[in-house]
């Protein structure tokens, strides 16, 4: 058995998400008391784990909690790769970057990217059913809109001004996109909307020691593995150029030959976008204890191994 993980990014997040496992697994309790301390800020408090300015570090505390548990059970990925976000989940689990290091570095992120969706206030939308080369060659045509995020063969999501994705919509859906459908977010990710907030971070990462990843974690932005000289670079251009999540699950299953894939933190998105495009891979994601005891029960039974 060859495991892959992917680590959940920002959309999915839901209520009192990882509650079920403090209250009942001291180790991710030790990890969220952690966080909690870290950041000055109690994360088991519902109120705070729920304010939407909090997300970025919750998913991030929850991920890792939910990775240390996973460890417990004998599971080891040989590679990992995660979307947006969930590439500072991966790198904290591979070890590149301490956790109290991370959370507070995310934290900083979040805070960049609501001063620049303030100060320029975009759209994103997802276009169903049509080849991300006419997505791209639309965007080209149109002022204000960029494609952000490579998701599935046929699942492409592009960001901008308000007038540029209006725009692109009427575009795509004339050229044969099955529907585009808007996203409830505040700001346009992965765009040059984001300028602003890569400038900051870029400022930031150098106050920021990294290790070589103890798994390679593969970038959203380079579709290769971080590495340690590159790291800060890449984490920085990850704000303001598309992700690449197909690429990136075609690498770990062509290249590292993963057969099973662990979807880590909240939400199933990055296990559905993979079940598009691997039917045969064994997938799980794990968000709650009894998704949790049934990758236990299926995974170190010996049955499927």
């Amino acid at each position: 058995m060859k495991i892959g993980y992917l680590f959940s990014g920002q959309g999915q997040q839901f209520a009192d998400m990882g509650k079920d496992f403090y209250e009942s697994e001291p180790l991710y309790k030790e990890v969220i008391d952690q966080a909690s301390k870290a950041l000055n800020l109690d994360l088991s408090d519902s109120d705070k784990l729920n304010n939407p300015e909090n997300t970025q570090v919750s998913i991030l505390a929850m991920s890792y909690g939910i990775n240390r548990l996973i460890e417990t059970i004998g599971l080891k990925p040989i590679a990992m790769t995660g979307l947006s976000l969930g590439e500072y989940s991966a790198l904290v689990s591979a070890e590149a970057l301490s956790f109290d290091l991370g959370l507070k570095l995310v934290s900083d992120r979040s805070k960049y990217m609501d001063e620049a969706g303030l100060e320029n206030p975009g759209k994103m939308a997802a276009v169903l059913k049509i080849d991300p080369k006419l997505v791209v060659e639309v965007c080209n045509e149109i002022d204000g809109v960029y494609p952000a995020n490579f998701n599935t063969k046929d699942q492409t999501v592009i960001g901008g001004t308000v007038q540029g994705v209006k725009e692109a919509t009427d575009k795509l859906l004339e050229k044969g996109a099955k529907r585009v459908v808007p996203l409830n977010v505040k700001v346009s990710s992965h765009t040059p909307l984001m300028q602003s907030a890569s400038d900051k971070l870029y400022q930031r990462l150098q106050q920021v020691d990294f290790k070589e990843p103890k798994f390679p974690v593969i970038s959203n932005t380079t579709k290769e593995s971080f590495n340690v000289t590159s790291i800060k670079e890449v984490l920085r251009d990850q704000l303001v150029t598309p992700t690449h999540f197909y690429e990136d699950l075609e690498k770990m299953v062509e290249d590292y030959d993963v057969d099973t894939l662990i979807e880590i933190g909240p939400g199933d998105t990055l296990s559905k976008f993979a079940k598009k495009t691997y039917k045969n891979l064994k997938i799980f994601n794990v968000d709650s204890i009894d998704k949790f005891n049934k990758l236990k029960e299926e995974l170190t039974t010996g049955e499927n191994n």
